[in-house]
């Protein structure tokens, strides 16, 4: 089974990345769609709309009335073994709240299920980047430095000179992930989704 863990400061684009990628996977195969569950644990934004999720076969939970991250490692292993043994997906996608660490999320399930294998894609916002760089430095260096995936959201709202300024400071964290410019209000090509996944063909 595959992991993918979504994280990124709130506000970011997490979920309408989510929902994209969502739909990617069963539009590849919609008679026989993998058996996805997507865990929402955002605060503070609009949630995913689960009702068109679940109509194109997924299962939706929303799992934690917290963060998911190592204060609550308990509960995150023991809601992936319920998930597992009722739905027994191939692939979760878990869209962490804004202010988690995913490196604290993978390094929880990769130690306490070594047969999982998890998929770190960070999503940035090349709007709100250099007023949060400052601030925020700790926690979005936290967030990007073991990210497998780094995508750079929003690109359409800033200049070319600006974006280049993002992706360069965004770099400093971490060179060697695959680095990808998008905006995920607009249809998102589909080398990012086989990139997040892990594997090049889907899950």
């Amino acid at each position: 089974m595959k992991i993918l863990i979504l994280g990124g400061f709130l506000g970011s684009g997490k979920t309408s990345v989510v929902i994209q990628l969502a739909r990617y996977i069963v539009g590849n195969n919609p008679e026989n769609a993998t058996k996805v569950v997507i865990i929402e644990n955002e605060i503070g934004e609009v949630s995913i709309d689960d009702k068109v999720l679940r109509g194109d076969g997924y299962e939706v939970a929303n799992m934690f009335s917290g963060c998911v991250c190592c204060t609550m490692s308990g509960e995150l292993v023991i809601g992936l073994h319920n998930i597992m043994r009722d739905f027994n997906p191939k692939l979760i996608i878990m869209e962490a709240t804004g202010v988690a660490y995913p490196h604290n999320i993978r390094e929880t399930i990769t130690q306490s299920m070594p047969n999982v294998d998890c998929v770190v894609t960070c999503i940035t916002d090349a709007k709100r980047w250099k007023r949060l760089i400052r601030p925020m430095e700790m926690l979005l260096k936290d967030q990007l430095y073991t990210a497998d995936v780094i995508l750079i959201n929003k690109v359409d709202l800033v200049d070319e000179s600006t974006l280049a300024e993002v992706e360069t400071s965004i770099k400093t964290f971490n060179d060697i992930a695959n680095f990808f410019k998008i905006s995920a209000e607009k249809q998102i090509d589909t080398k990012v989704f086989d990139a997040m996944l892990g594997n090049g063909k889907g899950a």
